[in-house]
């Protein structure tokens, strides 16, 4: 296959929008915050985060919960927030000991509960959306609503509060253009409202619109940055993300499920480049008011990327083609080629991805035998 429509947050976040538990799990597991007051806002400009109080939004998220490790090891308190409709407690089971480290399993889109967790946070990783391209052809009226209303939750509290905000974008918000590699000034082609498909990637821009407006007539401090395909340890391919359904049907001798043609290229981006991207750019005053891609730039096929992973696991499964009809809906449209163009993001933080795709499948692979060991 290939689209990642996640983050194609690829990019598997997590939700943080419906939850069964609400708010009453939100005041039980919260409480205070460890180490968080209530004082006002310190954004970082010395590097680090050490003494940094961080809120992840879809923390329990394959990405979000490398962040919040991410975060903890440079010295930042980090709280956790996820409805765990697409995360995962096991996700962020071993950080649940650790001092600075906290959760709440809960709705983004409950403002009561999200102002408390705003206003002893001093900045704010907002990366719960809604996740894979089943889900998003599946549930089109779901995805818009929790990546919209989510992310109009989370900006109206930090205005109030004067939280510095990062919003993870996707690469998908480029749609069908061809113009490659795709620069963040770009114009976007996205196709039409009556695919269901689509609607990730305008829910997506929307939320772009609405931070940069925020940071433009408000002056609340908003970076966004558009993931392209991010890959490693704990993702899972339940919602069609396709490295880790790759792996897993190699490893089980199940058929290799390649969707279309297998023709169509991406660049896959390795999780722990990423998070690091976004512990940069948050840390960045630069950044306040812009857009960054953030992913790899080895592009690969999809067909190339089966035959690839069939090779390094050693299985002895067949590839096999499924039309998009058959694998998501009737009309359902792919873009040929996803390729970033990162010479903003280099210029700002000196990035360069410290993977490639062989380096990346091999995590993916390893952590999946861990599992089924």
């Amino acid at each position: 296959m290939c689209t990642d429509v996640a983050g194609s947050a690829g990019d598997e976040t997590s939700h943080g929008h419906t939850s069964d538990h609400g708010s009453e799990t939100i005041g039980r597991v919260a409480g205070r915050l460890p180490g968080m007051g209530s004082s006002g806002s310190r954004f970082p400009d010395s590097g680090t985060f050490s003494s940094m109080r961080a809120l992840i939004t879809g923390g329990a998220g394959f990405i979000g919960s490398h962040l919040a490790e991410a975060l903890l090891a440079r010295g930042a308190t980090v709280h956790v927030v996820d409805d765990l409709s697409t995360g995962a407690m096991r996700n962020i089971a071993h950080l649940q000991g650790h001092s600075r480290f906290s959760y709440s399993i809960a709705s983004i889109t409950e403002a009561g509960p999200m102002e408390e967790l705003v206003d002893m946070a001093d900045v704010v990783f907002h990366l719960a959306a809604a996740v894979g391209v089943q889900l998003i052809v599946e549930s089109p009226v779901a995805t818009i609503e929790t990546n919209v209303r989510g992310t109009e939750v989370v900006l109206e509290l930090a205005a109030r509060k004067r939280r510095k905000v990062l919003i993870t974008s996707t690469s998908e918000v480029y749609g069908k253009s061809t113009k490659l590699p795709f620069s963040e000034a770009d114009d976007l082609t996205i196709g039409p409202t009556h695919l269901g498909r689509w609607s990730y990637a305008c829910s997506k821009a929307l939320d772009e619109f609405l931070g940069l407006a925020y940071w433009q007539e408000k002056k609340l401090p908003v970076v966004v940055a558009r993931l392209f395909n991010t890959v490693g340890p704990r993702q899972t391919g339940r919602y069609g993300m396709v490295v880790p359904r790759f792996v897993g049907q190699a490893l089980s001798g199940e058929p290799i499920t390649v969707y279309g043609d297998g023709s169509q290229q991406r660049c896959f981006g390795y999780v722990h480049d990423v998070v690091g991207e976004l512990i940069n750019l948050m840390n960045s005053q630069e950044a306040v008011g812009e857009v960054y891609n953030i992913g790899g730039t080895e592009e690969i096929s999809m067909l190339g990327l089966a035959e690839f992973i069939k090779e390094r696991t050693g299985s002895r499964s067949d590839i096999v083609f499924v039309p998009y009809d058959e694998a998501y809906a009737p009309g359902f449209e792919d873009v040929s080629r996803r390729v970033p163009d990162l010479r903003k993001l280099n210029a700002l933080t000196g990035y360069v991805p410290s993977l490639g795709i062989s380096g990346i499948v091999d995590q993916v692979i390893e952590f999946a035998r861990t599992q089924s060991g």
